[in-house]
């Protein structure tokens, strides 16, 4: 399944292509990624899912430049106990220059639901919005750090209503 989603930054190319690489190298990703996992364990509760890890690792590799862009590649997955019940992300977060001082934070991804034919079905019927939903909250994160502005759980704002190019989920 592919997942995806972008954020706005009221911040220059050059100072979000400066943060992601701080964030990588800090180890910032894999604490944002165990909080937007929360937001997907507190939705999978609703299905039975409750009391399993969320204990997240990130690996990343270095950041890349090319054609006007930055990114890193990153594997997202769920450790310990009852971590193979969770899928594998593997992404691309990417800042593109849109404007003097602005740019475009982008997140891209795949996972295989786990589970097989069963893990397909859910996949489908509700776990995919789940997905996107962590993926929003994670990107939000990281472009609260990015900017210094406060994330949504600083400022009580819903990841959702973020600024978003229509038609990404």
């Amino acid at each position: 399944m592919f997942v995806g989603d972008e954020v706005g930054l009221d911040v220059s190319f050059e100072v979000a292509r400066a943060g992601l690489a701080r964030l990588a190298r800090g180890g910032w990703l894999s604490g944002a990624s165990e909080d937007a996992y929360g937001v997907g364990v507190v939705g999978l509760s609703r299905v039975g899912a409750l009391g399993l890890t969320r204990e997240v690792r990130v690996q990343t590799l270095e950041l890349a430049e090319r054609q006007g862009s930055a990114g890193l590649a990153i594997r997202w997955e769920v450790t310990g106990p009852g971590g193979g019940l969770f899928p594998v992300l593997d992404a691309d977060i990417t800042v593109h220059p849109a404007g003097e001082d602005a740019a475009l934070l982008t997140l891209a991804g795949a996972y295989r639901p786990p589970l097989g034919t069963l893990g397909q079905a859910l996949d489908r019927a509700i776990l995919h919005r789940v997905a996107a939903a962590t993926v929003r909250n994670f990107l939000s994160r990281v472009a609260a750090e990015i900017t210094g502005h406060p994330g949504p759980a600083e400022s009580g704002t819903d990841p959702s209503s973020l600024p978003r190019t229509p038609g990404v989920s």
